[in-house]
């Protein structure tokens, strides 16, 4: 199997500089956001996925699916919003880019990129449908459409995400030294901690 980039996709040290990374990038966003820079260009989508596809190398099995989707459906949201799509056209459009997605992460999965059988694509889309389901029933709230095709859903949404992995890559790095100390004391060769952090 190919080896996805060429840092361990597991590593506990790349878990961390990829949530640094995810910080760094939605304060910046968000000050951009505040300054209301490319808040009328209905970027906010595609810019959010570019956003998980930047830090993706430091660790492929996070966020690298779903950083590919969530760019191709921002692709199609920018080019509708742009009026680059008619409107009769606008559920095509919304197909080709869940599948070009969906293809893009089946070739990852068998570059081993990510995991096969990974439900964070399907769940995503069902997200997506459940939320436009919503919108046409007007049942979203008036500022979801403004909000999510500005500048502060990449950087709320990145800002979360930086916050989930940090402490996600705490605990693991924590439960990798239990293990280790349990190995030690049982008499066990050592682990080695690059090994043990595995989980993405």
């Amino acid at each position: 199997m190919h080896q996805p980039f060429s840092l361990p996709a597991g590593n506990c040290v790349n878990n961390r500089r990829q949530a640094y990374a995810l910080l760094l990038l939605g304060i910046v966003f968000l000050f951009i956001a505040w300054l209301g820079i490319l808040n009328p260009y209905a970027v906010g989508v595609v810019l959010f996925g570019l956003g998980m596809l930047a830090v993706a190398p430091l660790n492929p099995r996070r966020y690298l699916s779903a950083g590919w989707l969530t760019t191709s459906l921002g692709v199609a949201t920018f080019l509708m919003f742009r009026n680059y799509i008619p409107a009769s056209q606008v559920l095509t459009a919304h197909l080709l880019a869940i599948g070009l997605g969906l293809l893009g992460i089946a070739w990852m999965a068998q570059r081993g990129y990510t995991s096969r059988g990974e439900l964070t694509p399907g769940l995503f889309v069902v997200g997506v449908g459940v939320t436009e389901f919503l919108q046409a029933a007007h049942l979203t709230p008036s500022p979801l459409v403004p909000f999510a095709l500005s500048l502060w859903l990449p950087g709320s949404g990145l800002f979360v995400l930086g916050l989930v992995a940090l402490v996600t890559s705490g605990s693991i790095s924590i439960n990798a030294e239990r293990h280790q100390a349990d190995h030690v004391h049982s008499g066990k060769a050592p682990l080695d901690p690059a090994k043990d952090c595995t989980r993405p």
